[in-house]
């Protein structure tokens, strides 16, 4: 898939046939394709082509023909944000700025989800990572800063409204993400379940939004750009070959990222009774 220019223009869009200016992915989960807004939520980053590109990779390697357009909140003077009636689903993702900060560009991500929530209820979003801590603040959580920072893939156990989400998906306790995080959420929201223990996903009593501490959209390339975050998170010596090497091969490490985008795709059908239903 190519992709334009992060910057060149409001909701660039992605395309399979190799148009710069679109990026189609088509689903073998849905009866028609689906249309796809990302939200990449990092400030003025050196990694945004590849951010981007993860999810082009993630998501094409899933659902092959529906259509993803990408939009940047933090890079843009007033906002860049999708038109909410345009798409079957919503992602808020990553983020390279703490969400408890009040940055008029965080500001406008927060009034971008309420008024989705408000005026277009049903509306299926999906926090990632920044997002999923951003929704949770939002819906009376709390974001806390983490004495151990995580990197690479690790593994989060179901909890059992997990399992009964992910009952087709999985036939194990645990799931397994990449992760690469220092804050995490330390208080569940109102009006959500828990999907994986320590508040690693949610899944809203409606059933219309769905949240992931982990990163399924990354896979072990898109990981190992941000390897050297480890030289200020954990103190270690980037000259140290072992040490980095370790680390390397925990972002090697195999996991459930197609499966759980396989499981996002499916529930953008499901109707608002939620857990309840299953």
């Amino acid at each position: 898939m190519t992709a334009a220019h992060p910057h060149a223009h409001a909701g660039t869009t992605t395309t399979t046939n190799n148009t710069s200016d679109t990026t189609t992915t088509t689903t073998n989960l849905s009866s028609r394709p689906l249309n796809i807004a990302i939200l990449l939520n990092s400030y003025r980053s050196p990694f945004i082509t590849e951010i981007r590109d993860s999810y082009t990779r993630a998501l094409g390697a899933v659902s092959p023909h529906s259509t993803l357009s990408f939009f940047y909140p933090a890079d843009k003077p007033d906002g860049d944000f999708p038109d909410p009636a345009a798409f079957d689903l919503i992602v808020v993702g990553g983020g390279n700025a703490d969400p408890r900060k009040r940055h008029p560009w965080i500001l406008r991500v927060h009034r971008f989800i309420l008024d989705v929530v408000a005026h277009h209820p049903g509306k299926k979003l999906c926090g990632i990572c920044w997002g999923h801590q951003t929704i949770a603040m939002l819906f009376g959580g709390e974001v806390v800063d983490m004495e151990h920072p995580e990197l690479g893939v690790t593994e989060a156990k179901l909890t059992p409204h997990g399992r009964r989400f992910f009952a087709s998906s999985f036939h194990n306790t645990h799931l397994r993400l990449q992760q690469h995080h220092r804050r995490a959420v330390g208080v569940r929201p109102n009006g959500f379940d828990e999907l994986l223990a320590g508040h690693q996903a949610f899944l809203s009593h409606n059933n219309a939004i769905l949240t992931f501490q982990g990163h399924p959209e990354k896979d072990a390339r898109a990981a190992r750009m941000r390897v050297r975050d480890a030289a200020r998170w954990y103190g270690t010596d980037m000259e140290d070959s072992r040490a980095v090497g370790d680390l390397l091969l925990k972002m090697e490490v195999e996991h459930d990222g197609a499966e759980v985008w396989r499981r996002v795709l499916a529930w953008v059908g499901e109707g608002g009774r939620g857990l309840a239903s299953l």
